[in-house]
């Protein structure tokens, strides 16, 4: 294992109102960084993991979402998701069970109808990719867990050190990447420094700087994300 998960990061034009929504649907606490970002806590999180950092950026969200989440709703219909602010993109129909919404910023997401035995909130991360089973291979090395095969060619990232939910889901397109993910995922190393993760595959695109204590990195097809150095111990 190189890393453990940290949380995710969601780019907004507006974090304060993105943030809000977040925090609406999560049942969370909006939480001001006081630098133009918000971070949302979900009040029944299990850990930090599950906590959403909302960063301003000054580009605008193009191309399609790479990264989304997948919810499980506490009713039937999106009904109160929408009344948050969200926008429905998708109704179920014969092909798929669930609703495709989009965020303020225009974000997409999942969301599934709420059942007994769940609980509501995230259920799923979901990483659109070219070649699944090796990309959540690749992350197995890193996060440790295991991949598992599903019926319609993903491939399913289990237990994943510090992994706050119930799957994470490697999907298969047919586009490449092209653009800046809106949404990504930070880990917490276990050296010092990422040189383990470089040697594994990834790319490095930015060091650590006066004002920031992470490195970004790529994976394999690459999905950005940030690798903080290992958090000090009492």
């Amino acid at each position: 294992m190189i890393a453990r998960f940290k949380d995710l990061c969601l780019d907004a034009a507006d974090a304060q109102v993105l943030g809000e929504f977040w925090g609406r649907v999560l049942d969370g606490e909006v939480v001001d960084a006081g630098d133009g970002d918000t971070r949302v806590d979900p009040r029944a999180a299990r850990s930090g993991a599950e906590s959403i950092w909302v960063n301003r950026v000054s580009e605008p969200r193009t191309g399609k979402t790479r990264v989304h989440l997948e919810l499980r709703l506490a009713g039937a219909d999106p009904a109160p998701l929408v009344a948050a602010g969200a926008r429905i993109v998708r109704e179920p129909d014969e092909e798929i069970e669930w609703w495709v919404l989009a965020d303020p910023d225009g974000n997409e997401f999942c969301a599934f109808a709420g059942r007994p035995d769940t609980r509501p909130g995230p259920m799923e991360l979901v990483v659109d990719c070219a070649e699944p089973e090796r990309l959540a291979g690749w992350w197995a090395g890193v996060l440790g867990g295991e991949v598992e095969i599903t019926g319609w060619d993903a491939a399913s990232l289990v237990g994943a050190t510090g992994f706050p939910w119930d799957e994470w889901i490697f999907n298969p397109v047919p586009e490449r990447k092209t653009v800046k993910n809106r949404m990504h995922w930070d880990v917490d190393l276990v050296d010092p420094e990422p040189t383990a993760l470089i040697r594994a595959g990834a790319t490095l695109l930015r060091e650590p700087t006066d004002q920031t204590r992470w490195w970004v990195l790529a994976d394999p097809e690459g999905n950005e994300f940030c690798a903080f150095p290992p958090r000090p111990t009492e």
